[in-house]
């Protein structure tokens, strides 16, 4: 849960939606935009797959 709530938040500063920290280095980068969509997707896999394995 942790790596999707923190790719999201990446993503978001990407994108300039969010603007938290003011300061932060991440604002309108699209780079982190794509990493933070890339490590959301690899968190929310991961829970599918331990889900997956406890229910198997």
């Amino acid at each position: 849960m942790f790596l999707v709530a923190l790719g999201c938040i990446w993503a978001l500063q990407g994108l300039g939606v969010l603007h938290w920290p003011a300061d932060s280095f991440m604002l309108g980068d699209g780079g982190w935009a794509l990493r933070g969509a890339g490590l959301a997707m690899l968190g929310a896999t991961l829970i599918g797959l331990v889900e997956w394995r406890r229910r198997s």
